[in-house]
């Protein structure tokens, strides 16, 4: 079959990667209020390499610019900018119908940024040209999963993206229904040559829906058809094919000449056959129109209309207690309940004792130890102090006068906690600076998390009181239950009132009014398990993981419900949002490691997202973590297996049970023999502390390191191994590879 390309590629778009892609920082709520930052091109130091990479985006042919890409990439090998580098190269590889170069460049790319369906559906497209059916398959399924989760890239204008969009879903489903009717007429005959021809029309289909002028894809399915003898469907395809001027044309009119020629007699003429043909491509129905069914295990159809349902009323966590007493006890000593607490003296963990505070200084987080390098610009800004029973923090203004705030609320309780101050004009705002339990000590934590220039991170900032400290706009979303805009609009420090402080039981299950009362007068009812309040052991694991992301989500975009609701649905088939993701490409690269994983513990849903035990298997954040642990004091991580952490992995993989240390290759008493030790090691930064990464399949990748050393791609061997280096690591893992003992 010769190598079909939908319109997509053709459209000008194989080198739509861009310069103006704005950062944004992490740690801080997204919406269309606040999406610009910072150019990602301001984040590089290396002024010849700024210019390198510049060029890139000159007017140039796909020739010069792959071998510009080439150079890029061999002058600069450790570059924070690879994924974009390989993704032009990828690209222009393509155009010039190099496919082998272009099928390693794309695969380079979306090792270190595989959220790119930019990349990945021409790559799709390319690989089912090529017979990797697997790959093809992965890609284009992947591509339309990114579609569904990632919302417009800043580089694209609003006006161009719903038109790109369509095209990208049709390619995808196109580039699966190619591989599965490649691989179906591929060779010998193959037994599961029907259930892909199938699988083929039904990709095709979809395909059509989403780009009806594109005659490539009723060509394809004029074939799947002819290939399941379903021979009128077949030629009414191979008409639509034909009335699209094209290079398809004269093809699709030989192959309707030939089904005439088969199976008509001589009293219809072929013009004849034709007419009666475009009548019936006509009717509803008809099998040239995309109908939308699908089969088995297609990826799901992104039009599914959202069903409403009766407006729904919220009871408060106090309701839950008196039937739900234990699980309520449980959940007051969590993290979730204490995120946001009005303030009282007893739930303050930092030390006011007339303690003052450094600005300026230069804080950095080298493995578990805080490094402070005292500031040539240092100044004294704060003192915290206790006075008549209650806790002020005291900063200085700009006019070197000392201003004495009261402590109004905490956030937090764990391992870090921030203060925040009331205004008269009921506006809250949070102190530039937060106490860190395990460091037992203060520190600007903006400082040490954001890009340079953020303006939270300036502690003189405060003192104007802009939305950059505002509690409501920034902390809000994710710290208080059922916040709503007033006014109906979005995140702004006035206009926004909560329902409780915290993450109360509502959050998670749902408005349960309707529950309660029912529960009080003795008449229970049946309801769907996604219905309030949410049943966890019967919904889906994707649901079960959207609804925590609601707060554990970093790239969210989060704007307004149609009644102002921020954190909440008041109305609809759910009670919580869907966001859509900001493209992570977007991001402050201080959110990554330069081999692609995330750094930040505020993307651990996007962790777990690209890991295979959530695409693949049922994962959902509650197999490890109980939200109502009742040891929470004791276990801040509400893990479920505190003294077995293997059976959070065992779950799953049983057969591992009987031989963890032939799988480990080390003693099953010792740590390297933990399942985390390897696939979540601790390399996410957390309040100041390491955590683990929540990408599970993580394995350690000795060329990563090589490449970019143990600062920007840890190795879980050498967090042991700690005389070692990353050679030792490649010589240890091609061992294990090739059964030899390490």
């Amino acid at each position: 079959m010769r190598c079909l390309f939908t319109g997509l590629l053709f459209m000008g778009l194989l080198f739509l990667v861009t310069v103006t892609i704005s950062a944004q920082d992490f740690d801080a709520v997204i919406s269309s209020q606040n999406r610009k930052s910072f150019t990602v091109v301001d984040q590089i130091k290396d002024p010849l390499e700024r210019q390198v990479f510049l060029s890139l985006f000159s007017p140039l042919s796909p020739r010069d610019k792959a071998e510009l890409a080439e150079t890029f990439l061999a002058s600069y090998p450790q570059s924070w900018l690879l994924a974009q580098v390989y993704e032009i190269a990828a690209k222009a590889y393509i155009d010039l119908e190099k496919y082998d170069l272009a099928l390693k460049m794309g695969r380079n790319s979306l090792e270190l940024l595989p959220e790119n369906p930019l990349l990945s559906v021409p790559l799709a497209n390319v690989q089912a040209s090529q017979s990797l059916y697997a790959e093809a398959n992965r890609n284009a399924a992947e591509s339309l999963r990114n579609l569904d989760r990632f919302g417009r890239p800043s580089s694209i204008p609003e006006q161009d993206w719903a038109e790109l969009e369509r095209q990208l879903r049709a390619s995808s489903f196109f580039a699966l229904g190619r591989a599965a009717v490649s691989e179906a007429l591929a060779g010998a005959p193959n037994p599961r040559r029907s259930e892909l021809l199938t699988q083929s029309a039904d990709f095709l289909s979809q395909a059509r829906m989403f780009n009806p002028r594109d005659a490539e894809i009723p060509y394809l399915l004029g074939l799947s058809y002819l290939s399941l003898g379903r021979i009128e469907s077949a030629a009414v395809n191979f008409l639509v094919a034909k009335k699209v001027e094209g290079p398809l044309q004269s093809a699709a009119l030989q192959q309707l000449r030939q089904i005439y020629q088969l199976g008509h007699e001589k009293s219809e003429s072929f013009n004849t056959f034709l007419e009666r043909l475009e009548q019936k491509a006509l009717l509803p129905g008809s099998d040239d129109q995309a109908s939308g069914a699908r089969t088995a295990g297609s990826p799901a159809s992104p039009l599914l209309k959202t069903e409403r349902a009766p407006k729904r009323d919220y009871a408060g966590s106090m309701a839950c207690r008196p039937c739900h007493a234990d699980e309520y006890s449980a959940w007051e000593k969590t993290g979730m309940s204490r995120m946001f607490r009005p303030y009282r003296p007893e739930n303050v963990i930092g030390d006011f004792h007339d303690t003052e505070f450094y600005a300026g200084d230069d804080v950095r987080l080298n493995g578990r130890q805080i490094e402070i390098t005292a500031g040539k610009d240092r100044f004294l800004f704060a003192r915290m102090q206790v006075g008549g029973g209650r806790h002020f923090v005291e900063l200085k203004h700009s006019d070197g006068r000392w201003v004495r705030y009261p402590v109004d609320y905490t956030i937090g309780s764990k391992w870090q906690q921030a203060y925040a101050t009331r205004l008269p004009n009921g506006q809250i705002h949070v102190f530039p600076l937060q106490y860190s339990l395990l460091h037992q000590r203060w520190i600007n934590f903006w400082n040490v998390i954001d890009p340079e220039n953020s303006e939270r991170a300036d502690v003189r900032s405060f003192e104007k009181f802009t939305e950059a400290t505002s509690y409501q706009a920034n902390c809000a979303v994710c710290h208080t239950s059922q916040l709503q805009n007033l006014k109906g609009r979005g995140f702004e420090a006035d206009n926004l009132e909560f329902r409780e402080p915290g993450i109360n039981c509502e959050m998670c299950h749902g408005p349960s009014a309707r529950h309660v009362a029912a529960m009080a007068a003795g008449k229970p009812y049946s309801k769907e398990p996604l219905e309030p309040p949410v049943d966890f052991q019967r919904i889906s694991s994707q649901e079960y993981v959207a609804i925590c992301a609601q707060c554990h989500m970093q790239s969210a975009m989060r704007d307004a419900g149609s009644h102002g609701e921020l954190n909440y649905l008041s109305e609809g088939r759910e009670f919580f949002h869907r966001h859509k993701s900001r493209p992570l490409a977007e991001f402050s690269r201080k959110a990554f490691y330069k081999d692609g994983r995330f750094r930040e513990t505020t993307f651990i849903v996007e962790s777990l997202q690209r890991s295979a035990c959530l695409k693949k298997g049922k994962v959902t954040c509650g197999h490890c973590h109980d939200p109502h642990s009742a040891d929470a004091i004791s276990n801040p991580k509400s893990l479920k297996f505190l003294g077995h952490p293997d059976q959070m992995c065992l779950q799953c993989h049983t057969g591992l049970a009987a031989g963890i240390e032939h799988h480990t290759r080390h003693l099953v008493s010792s740590e390297a023999s933990r399942c985390v030790s390897c696939h979540m090691p601790p390399i996410m930064n957390s309040l100041l502390f390491q955590a683990r990464t929540h990408q599970i399949d993580d394995v350690p990748n000795s060329e990563m390191t090589l490449r970019f050393g143990p600062e920007e791609s840890p190795n879980a061997c050498l967090m042991c191994h700690t005389a070692k280096d990353a050679p030792w690591v490649k010589q240890q893992l091609q061992a294990w590879v090739h059964g030899q003992s390490p």
